[in-house]
């Protein structure tokens, strides 16, 4: 049975018969619209109540008339009873339905009313925890008011005592002067004494000497402790040291605080006390390392003299030798340059032919029977007038029946009488030229390797280790990568900018310079600015010089930045050569970082370190400071808060000035006064003899008026070209050119000009320009023996004559035995007069890449090739020449061990490797290598390799990569070489190294302990190589905790370097403290006389 909605036909309307009763029905209309169950429910309803009420109580069924319709009604109303049972459970569903979301929602409510009740409980006890809180925050707020109070308070104290310290300084200065005065008076009376003693004896007189007495009073002097030590009998401080101090100071470099025992306060140091050690050694190390006075610029510069007669030997020793004497020093890190004038008959290059006999390490004559009055001069000034000892040699031809010259023979004779300090020698050889020559080769080498580069048994180690540099080069720094190549270039930036006979008007610069250091802390950096060319570098160079003059007890850190994107503006490699200075100063062997970033973060600890255990002040000094790039990223900690005891001074330029530092106390350099800038031109023409009229005068009064021309660089400048021109006769036309000059590059490209109208024809002009822009677009400049090389067909006349002249005019000068401009406005000139073309600059660039790759593909991997391809290549913007230079090992190696180790990573960043790309693609290079290696020297190159690639890994933190290199290297050394070699002592200790850094302490301890046991059998028990292995393994029981043994191998270390001298490249000075142990003497027996 259908609902209702079934009878309705599609078309809506119609009139549909009933069906269901037997007789005929009426007809019923059936709307089309259908209502919804509910309502037809209810209609239904209806209708039936409706029907009941009208038939009555009494009514009866209809007859058969009306049966139709009752039964029409019938039929519908049982129609519709379904409908009426569904709806009616419908309705029931519904109502529970109803009922169940009525209780769940009550229970919702009352969940929601305990949770809220819950709420306002957690609400009241925050609002009393934050009452809590706030009251501690009030109490710790006064307590840190109080605190800072307090602090205000030691800072003045600290002021106070500061102030009272300096002028015990200063009362203890006036007393040692006046003590040192006595002392020489005493000294002046005792000479008159012996001198009349000597006269009483030469009368006749007999004169009682109380050095026969039996008494032993003049022989020992009793100490306060009751020790016997030697008596000095040193007098004034020119005089020679005490045998006992030249071997105290062998022994030791550190002070008696430091001793162990009685053993080690022996000696005439036993009576000096800690401070005066630590101010005694603060002055004789303020400049390390030592460098031999015989080095100019990191150069054996060999001067040849010889004539018409010695042309043969002349010819084959540069011929057959110097090249080998070349490929010596290149292997060492040094150049070599054979040095020689044609026989100069009209003195033409006199000035220059002295410039270089001064800078020569070795001068060497070549002569026969006859010496040419022309070349007497040479070889007085270089063999009689020798004051710094330099090494002389002269190789004297004898011929049986023929007798020298008298000037030959005088010669000789001459330099057969001086003193050995002048370190003249000779050789007679009567035998052909070939002869004399090669013995001339067999001293000239150990000459050079012994009293020039400083080494000692080169023969014994060579024979020993397998080949010179069979020791690796940073043993002697421990573990410690240092490029003695940078701390050279500083040592000489800054003697070259000190080098000024002109103070400038900077002492009025002087006293705010004092007050910074006598400033109580805290403070931040002093900014010294200026414009360019200002004095900057000369005024800090001065002030350091009278610093360590004036407070021997300052420890002052310097470096001198020099043009931009050189090595010296590197960021990281300054703060790793301060860091190595602190460590150096605090006496340190420890282990240092090369990743850039943690050696950022490391420089302010160390320097809170030592500046802890200093006794005086500690200065830094960053010249040029601007000139690094991102200075403000790199130089954070310059912002951090100092150390008490520590300042720090920055010179900057005006424009360069980053903007957050100009907040900082600034001391600005002003222009020279017109009147100073006068004095200085004026005096400059005097020192050659020139002297300008009253109206040049008065001209040169009106020009130096302005800031640009009373500046310091430029009024040098103006004064070297008036004097030049002063010399050559054109002093008119020149001083009017100068005037025409309002600034210093202008005043540059007219010094160019100048020099090079001089030159004799445009060929020699044209080398001017070329070496000049290849000095310019190289990375850190360019050495003669390159430019030699470069133009074979330039002479080392026109070459030396060239760089004399460009040195004079304050062009170029040397750093590291190369050239280089001397100031940014010198290589600013430069770049605009000849490198102005889009395409000038990269085919100088070129020319230098090629000829550095020739030595690459000649297996010459030198210091230099290492430092100029990469650089070049990246300035070049060849990723992949330069990808395929950094894949050469040697390269990498290269840079690895002189400390360059970011500049390194920037290669390969810009080549776009990261370390995992790095590591297998050199573990790639190597194997290949590999394969083609034969023989022993070859396979312990390559264990030298593996090893390299094995602690670059381990700085880059890949430490289980690390490890596999390593052991090659050992595995490599155990066969080619000996299981007890001295190498496998250092692939031992390398790979201990890498497991210490891993906290791998039990296999570190077995390799460092397998190291120590060859070491000592190698190199005996007392070498510096054994005291590297006890230090290893002091400061691994120091990482575990393990203290007591961890001093006793620290002790045994210390007592083993306090007997070794390392004299190569050594960190603390040795040498430096031998010469100027008598200064360290005269203080500690003024002490002992003032008692």
């Amino acid at each position: 049975m259908g609902t209702a909605s079934s009878l309705v036909s599609p078309a809506g309307g119609e009139v549909i018969e009933d069906t269901y009763g037997a007789g005929g029905g009426e007809a019923c209309e059936i709307p089309v619209e259908v209502k919804p169950k509910a309502r037809l429910l209810r209609n239904s309803f209806r209708r039936g109540a409706g029907a009941v009420a009208g038939a009555g109580p009494g009514s009866l069924p209809r007859g058969a008339g009306a049966g139709g319709l009752l039964g029409a009604s019938f039929k519908s109303t049982g129609s519709s009873v379904p409908e009426l049972e569904y709806a009616a459970a419908e309705y029931e569903r519904l109502k529970k339905e109803y009922e169940i979301f009525r209780v769940s929602k009550n229970q919702e409510l009352l969940s929601m009313g305990r949770r809220e009740a819950k709420l306002d409980t957690e609400n009241k006890r925050l609002r009393a925890e934050l009452q809590a809180l706030q009251k501690t925050y009030q109490k710790i707020l006064r307590e840190k008011e109080s605190a800072l109070e307090a602090k205000y308070q030691a800072m003045e104290r600290a002021a106070t005592f500061e102030h009272d310290r300096d002028k015990v300084k200063r009362q203890f200065k006036i007393f040692r002067e006046t003590k040192e005065n006595e002392i020489q008076d005493l000294l002046r009376a005792k000479r008159e004494l012996e001198s009349k003693l000597q006269r009483l004896q030469a009368q006749g007189i007999q004169v009682f000497d109380p050095g026969e007495s039996d008494s032993d009073d003049n022989c020992t002097d009793v100490t306060a402790a009751g020790t016997q030590c030697e008596y000095w009998t040193g007098g004034a401080l020119g005089s020679e040291p005490s045998i006992g101090s030249m071997i105290q100071l062998q022994q030791s470099f550190r002070g008696p605080e430091f001793a162990h025992s009685s053993v080690d306060v022996e000696g005439p140091f036993a009576n000096v006390n800690r401070d005066d050690w630590d101010i005694a050694v603060a002055s004789l190390l303020q400049v390390t390392p030592l460098f031999s006075h015989s080095l100019w610029s990191n150069t054996v510069r060999c001067y040849l003299i010889y004539t018409d007669e010695t042309q043969p030997e002349m010819d084959l020793f540069l011929k057959d030798y110097s090249p080998k004497l070349k490929r010596m020093c290149e292997t060492m890190g040094y150049f070599f340059h054979a040095v020689y004038f044609p026989i100069d008959v009209e003195n033409q290059y006199l000035t220059v032919r002295k410039w270089e006999i001064e800078k020569s390490s070795l001068v060497i004559l070549f002569i026969h029977l006859t010496l040419p009055s022309l070349l007497l001069e040479d070889c007085e000034e270089a063999f009689l007038k020798n004051p710094e000892g330099k090494p002389r040699l002269i190789c004297h031809r004898l011929e049986d029946g023929k007798v020298s010259s008298d000037s030959v023979q005088q010669l000789i004779d001459q330099v057969s009488n001086l003193n050995k300090t002048n370190k003249a020698k000779i050789i007679d050889h009567s035998g052909a030229p070939a002869e004399g020559v090669y013995k001339t080769y067999i001293c000239v080498e150990k000459i050079i390797k012994q009293d020039i580069l400083g080494f000692e048994n080169t023969d014994l180690e060579s024979k020993d280790l397998g080949s010179e540099d069979s020791s690796p080069e940073e043993d002697d720094f421990g573990d410690v990568l240092w490029d003695i190549h940078d701390e050279q270039e500083q040592m000489e930036t800054f003697q070259q900018a000190s080098n000024s006979a002109h103070e400038l008007g900077f002492e009025k610069y002087y006293q705010r310079l004092n007050d910074l250091v006598a400033a109580p802390a805290p403070i931040p950096p002093l900014l010294v600015s200026g414009g360019p060319g200002s004095g900057k570098s000369l005024l800090l160079s001065k002030w350091i010089q009278l610093q360590q003059k004036n407070s021997p007890s300052t420890l002052i850190l310097s470096h001198f930045v020099g043009r931009p994107m050189s090595t010296s503006s590197e960021s990281s490699l300054i703060i790793k050569r301060l860091t190595l200075k602190l460590m150096q100063h605090s006496w340190s062997v420890s282990a240092l970082t090369l990743d850039p970033a943690k050696l950022l973060e490391e420089f302010p600890h160390w320097l809170e370190k030592l500046s802890a255990r200093h006794q005086g002040s500690i200065i830094i000094i960053i010249d040029s400071i601007d000139q690094v790039q991102q200075v403000e990223k790199h130089m954070k900690w310059l912002i951090d808060p100092l150390p008490v005891n520590v300042r720090v001074i920055v010179s900057v330029n005006v424009e360069t000035c980053p903007p957050a530092w100009r907040l900082w106390p600034t001391l600005h350099l002003d222009p020279l006064s017109p009147k100073d800038a006068k004095s200085i031109i004026i005096a400059e023409c005097h020192s050659v003899d020139i002297k300008l009229s009253k109206e040049q005068e008065k001209q040169l009064e009106r020009h130096c008026r302005s800031a640009t021309t009373c500046n310091a660089l430029y009024v040098t400048l103006f004064g070297k070209m008036i004097a030049r021109a002063g010399r050559a006769g054109n002093l008119d036309k020149i001083l009017h050119q100068c005037f025409q000059c309002q600034d210093t590059v202008s005043l540059y490209r007219l010094i160019l000009h100048s020099i090079q109208e001089s030159m004799a024809n445009d060929v020699d002009k044209e080398l001017m320009k070329q070496i000049l822009c290849l000095v310019s677009v190289s990375h850190n400049g360019v050495s003669e023996s390159e430019l030699m090389e470069l133009y074979p067909e330039m002479s080392w006349t026109f070459l030396t004559s060239l760089i004399h002249s460009l040195h004079k005019m304050r062009l170029l000068t040397y750093g590291c035995g190369l050239l280089r401009f001397q100031h940014l406005q010198a290589w600013e000139t430069v770049r605009l007069e000849y490198l102005e073309g889009p395409t000038v600059a990269p085919s100088y660039r070129q020319k230098l890449i090629n000829y550095f790759t020739l030595q690459l593909s000649q297996d010459r991997v030198t210091w230099r090739s290492a430092d100029e391809l990469p650089w070049l290549f990246q300035q070049q913007g060849s990723k992949q020449k330069l990808h395929d230079c950094l894949l050469n090992l040697f390269v990498s190696q290269n840079l690895y061990k002189r400390g360059h180790f970011a500049e390194l990573l920037s290669y390969w960043q810009f080549v776009g490797k990261d370390k995992s790309a790095m590591a297998t693609e050199y573990f790639d290079s190597l194997k290949q290598y590999e394969k083609n290696c034969e023989g022993e020297e070859n396979m312990s190159c390559l264990a030298d390799l593996y090893e390299t690639l094995g602690r670059f890994l381990k700085d880059l933190g890949l430490l289980s990569q690390a490890v596999v290199p390593l052991q090659r290297s050992l595995e490599i050394r155990e066969t080619a070489l000996d299981p007890d070699h001295p190498r496998v002592a250092q692939s031992l200790h390398q790979l201990a190294s890498v497991y210490v850094q891993w906290k791998k302490f039990g296999n570190a301890e077995q390799l460092y302990k397998q190291a120590l046991e060859i070491s000592e059998n190698a190199y005996g028990a007392d070498h510096p190589y054994t005291a590297r292995e006890l230090e290893a393994l002091a400061t691994l029981y120091q990482k575990q905790n393990k203290y007591e043994q961890a001093d006793h191998f620290r002790k045994k270390s210390f007592k083993i370097r306090q007997k070794a001298i390392k004299k190569k490249g050594n960190l603390y000075g040795f040498a430096l403290l031998r010469r100027r142990a008598l200064q360290l003497e005269e203080l500690t027996l003024e002490q002992l006389t003032s008692f």
